[in-house]
């Protein structure tokens, strides 16, 4: 299995509220591998975005290992997860989250530098993701002058100008109109469709989680196949 990417295994999350030990989730395993595309799905306050944290090194589970692309995240450092996550793993979430002050090239050349990629090719690199996303005309614009949809396209390009081996998106059209998310949808499964890399999304749209390789609900502490593969 050599192009599993991720790998989580009997993940556990719990948080404390007064005297009492509440669990978020227990049980979970998740393996994705290249090329492979996973959404999650669940009701508000399920842990979704908590699991995507989690599964990204943002936050740490209780109990269990995540392992990216080999690595298992506990492991490692936190300056080594800091390395592993702008290397390996891109993200993306509702909110663009893009620096104002700053083109739409060159936000996307942020993860780039931040990586020591000379400034020259990290210009090429991003110019590249926004061309692959429709936006070679909107290099030199701010985000206050892009649409919704350009803005959530820059923020995809931002989280794939590492090439990392896995994205994790957390309800990527979430903030965007009918029309819009309709764009950004079909730019993703194209993504997905054409790349070596691994997506896993949590969305509260079930028609776009359906267009994902594979579907999975979280409900009940537990995440579980939803539909037939």
């Amino acid at each position: 299995m050599n192009n599993l990417v991720l790998d989580a295994r009997q993940l556990k999350k719990t948080y404390t509220s007064g005297p009492q030990e509440v669990t978020v989730w227990q049980g979970v395993d998740l393996q994705v591998k290249a090329g492979e595309s996973i959404a999650i799905v669940g009701a508000s306050g399920s842990g979704k975005t908590t699991l995507l944290n989690v599964l990204g090194g943002l936050d740490v589970m209780d109990q269990g290992d995540v392992l990216i692309n080999g690595q298992s995240l506990p492991a490692l450092s936190e300056k080594e997860r800091t390395r592993l996550r702008n290397q390996q793993v891109g993200f993306v979430y509702q909110f663009h989250h893009l620096l104002p002050e700053f083109s739409a090239l060159e936000n996307v050349m942020m993860p780039q530098l931040l990586a020591g990629i000379q400034r020259k090719q990290a210009q090429q690199r991003a110019s590249e993701c926004l061309t692959q996303m429709g936006l070679a005309h909107r290099l030199g614009h701010k985000p206050a002058e892009l649409s919704g949809g350009e803005r959530q396209r820059t923020a995809i390009a931002r989280a794939l100008v590492n090439k990392p081996r896995l994205v994790l998106m957390d309800e990527p059209t979430g903030n965007l109109d009918q029309q819009t998310a309709q764009q950004v949808e079909n730019a993703m499964v194209e993504l997905a469709e054409t790349s070596d890399t691994a997506f896993v999304m949590v969305t509260h749209d079930r028609d776009l989680a359906r267009r994902m390789h594979h579907q999975y609900l979280l409900a009940d502490q537990t995440l579980q196949p939803l539909l037939a593969d």
